[in-house]
């Protein structure tokens, strides 16, 4: 076991286990193919719905379709990580793990086969219960596992793993090309993760110790949402979460969308511009978002979780306008889209490091839940909007993007009304 008695004055990672270390790398596994399944869509929507629907890549219902299915996956993120961030505070971070990597690696090849638009929607659905589960039970699997002066670290490691699997996406679309179905196997891969976690993780002693003191209330959503200061939080971590998930795949994810825009004002032809604009949101502005997902952990360590997040709100309020308007050529965008990533995408590893940190023992999956995938519910509205905004002819996507980009200053001031955790325990 790792010595969690070490001073603060010492080196975070110093004295971790091998085994809270292993804990680390199996619930990163399984966010990298969380986030790939996700992913994956957005980079291949274009493609698959110009097959199914029999159209150029031009056509309104193209982009239409790509963000109400977006809205669909956030909605199945909901309902998957409610329902299972409750049973893994009932019976177990261990067994529910297992069934939520098993359920969006079969749906997701199961997409292979898809010919209609309701066989995607209904998959991309199941797909998202199983990773909104997931990362609700790992999220608090790692939170539970490290000692108080490593948490921030561990979980912010944690979610930036993400980077990984949009680096993997990325890569997986630009191989498959126009040959989509292909990329959608390759997401029956991490049922193999299942045997590693089966083999090696243990549950937390909390969740042993609150399953044997409050095994009728583990799991709890009256619990939750009925007892201070648990239900303030838990709505105020859903607003917070809301704002980042609709941000994300409204304003975020739209990079792609403004390298698309810059290289077709420069006159590259059509099959380069789709795999510049994939290269440039997938691989470049990826890059700057890995590490601002990887220095939230360290900077909520030194300043506290809540100047964190105003920060990182605060400066994407800036960034997306200066992205948007500064850029007049697709190499100037290539250097300003890191910045953007960095602030945009980078907030998302403070949900990994700081709900778990909100809820006690009995309702920590729950309640991470709640606020990660029930922020979901909220930014589906976020998403129908934003995909009617960008589809009006008479509205540059530019502006739409700096006006949905101003929901970061809601982020900023929730900050206020929720509490500073830093060094504290996890509640009991």
């Amino acid at each position: 076991m790792s010595d969690h008695s070490l001073s603060n004055d010492q080196p975070w990672y110093k004295g971790i286990s091998a085994y809270e270390w292993l804990v680390l790398i199996i619930a990163s596994a399984g966010w990298i193919f969380d986030v790939y399944e996700g992913q994956i869509f957005n980079l291949t929507r274009s493609d698959m719905l110009q097959d199914i629907l029999g159209v150029g890549p031009d056509h309104p219902d193209v982009l239409k379709y790509g963000d109400e299915f977006l809205g669909i996956f956030l909605l199945g993120g909901t309902f998957g990580g409610l329902l299972f961030g409750s049973l893994a505070d009932k019976f177990g971070r261990k067994s529910i793990m297992i069934i939520t990597i098993l359920m969006y690696s079969l749906f997701s090849g199961l997409t292979y086969f898809s010919t209609e638009l309701w066989h995607v929607m209904t998959l991309r659905f199941f797909v998202a219960m199983g990773v909104g589960g997931e990362w609700a039970v790992a999220a608090a699997l790692v939170a539970e596992v490290f000692p108080t002066r490593a948490r921030a670290h561990a979980s912010g490691i944690f979610h930036a793993s993400s980077v990984c699997g949009t680096w993997l996406a990325t890569l997986a679309a630009i191989a498959v090309g126009s040959n989509w179905r292909y990329a959608y196997l390759i997401g029956v891969v991490p049922a193999l993760l299942i045997v590693w976690v089966r083999a090696t993780v243990k549950e937390p002693e909390s969740w042993k110790q609150a399953h044997t003191e409050k095994a009728k209330k583990a799991g709890s959503f009256k619990d939750l949402l009925t007892t201070s200061p648990w239900k303030k939080h838990a709505f105020l971590a859903m607003g917070l979460a809301a704002v980042g998930l609709g941000t994300f795949w409204a304003v975020t994810v739209a990079g792609q969308d403004l390298a698309r825009e810059m290289l077709k004002k420069e006159g590259h032809p059509d099959a380069e511009i789709a795999s510049k604009a994939k290269f440039a949101y997938g691989i470049v502005q990826t890059i700057g978002g890995g590490i601002g997902l990887l220095m939230f952990g360290p900077i909520s360590a030194r300043i506290g979780r809540r100047a964190t997040f105003i920060l990182y709100h605060l400066a994407a309020v800036v960034m997306v306008p200066v992205t948007c308007f500064v850029p007049q050529s697709y190499t100037t965008l290539m250097v300003l889209l890191p910045i953007f990533g960095f602030f945009t995408l980078g907030m998302h590893a403070g949900y990994a490091v700081y709900f778990p940190e909100l809820f006690p023992n009995h309702l920590r999956a729950t309640g991470t839940s709640w606020g990660f995938n029930g922020g979901r519910i909220l930014a589906v509205s976020v998403l129908y909007f934003s995909g009617w905004l960008k589809s009006q002819e008479n509205i540059d996507l530019k502006v739409a993007l700096t006006g949905l980009g101003s929901l970061f200053l809601v982020g900023a001031f929730l900050m206020i009304f929720l509490p500073e955790t830093k060094g504290k325990e996890l509640p009991t």
